[in-house]
């Protein structure tokens, strides 16, 4: 999940929670928001951390030899149909 996702799940959530006004018979809108509220937070943390340790790794780059990876590919067709 991304953080964008994450925050429009924490939106979707409090707009469920505080603004909607409507009843669905065995259903309660209001948990229905704080979980959505609470899984777009966990995301976001996740997403979080998961951008700082991306941040934190260091990758050694070796020195590239420009001649050591050209390669030449020759290409042999013979063509055997009658003419």
């Amino acid at each position: 999940m991304t953080i964008a996702g994450s925050i429009i799940l924490i939106m979707l959530g409090a707009i469920l929670t505080w603004a909607v006004e409507f009843a669905i018979a065995g259903i309660d809108i209001q948990v229905i928001g704080v979980i959505l509220m609470v899984g777009g937070l966990a995301g976001l943390l996740f997403g979080l951390y998961r951008l700082s340790a991306v941040r934190r790794t260091v990758t050694p780059v070796a020195p590239v030899d420009e001649t050591a990876t050209r390669r030449h590919v020759y290409e042999e067709r013979r063509y055997n149909d009658p003419i």
